[in-house]
């Protein structure tokens, strides 16, 4: 939504909305770890995030962010939630998927980032900077958690494949 703002007879476009995407990237081991990263800028610790570029789908920009943010591989998974908050007077809307990395590296990391660590989601928790991230972690990564230790199930890869798993077994007739 684009508003128009009139102060002192001058007429100017309002500010828009931030529209931004990341992931609660999880790496699976004997005790599953969620990733932070440090900015280079401030040292504050964050979750993995970024701005959408122009016409970027959401899920690709999230998967980008955390590649460039962790240096991970990432695959994602189910959507989190939302989280809303004021940035330099601007609204900002990031939105968070599910994320499993592989166990090792892949990319260097981007120079914006001075770190990342891969903690227990308590200790991930804590190490974060900002309150409202704090509540968002300890909201959905309970969820994010849990999913990954589950056991991944095998996609099925076509129509073809899905109306044979639809279709009924025969029955085995006994004789009598």
């Amino acid at each position: 939504m684009v508003l128009w703002i009139a102060t002192k007879g001058e007429t100017r476009l309002a500010s828009r909305t931030i529209h931004a995407v990341g992931g609660i990237a999880v790496r699976n081991g004997a005790r599953p770890r969620v990733a932070v990263v440090q900015r280079s800028k401030d040292k504050l610790w964050v979750l993995p995030r970024g701005k959408l570029k122009r016409d970027e789908r959401p899920v690709t920009g999230a998967r980008r962010e955390v590649v460039e943010e962790t240096g991970f591989r990432v695959q994602v998974g189910e959507f989190l939630g939302v989280m809303t908050y004021q940035a330099r007077g601007r609204a900002k809307i990031v939105q968070f998927w599910l994320m499993r990395a592989e166990s090792r590296p892949t990319y260097q990391l981007m120079k914006d980032i001075a770190a990342v660590e891969w903690l227990p989601l308590g200790a991930a928790v804590k190490r974060l900077s900002h309150p409202l991230e704090k509540i968002f972690l300890t909201n959905v990564g309970r969820h994010a958690v849990l999913q990954e230790r589950r056991p991944q199930t095998r996609k099925v890869k076509s129509a073809a494949s899905k109306a044979r798993l639809r279709r009924k077994r025969p029955t085995r007739r006994t004789r009598v």
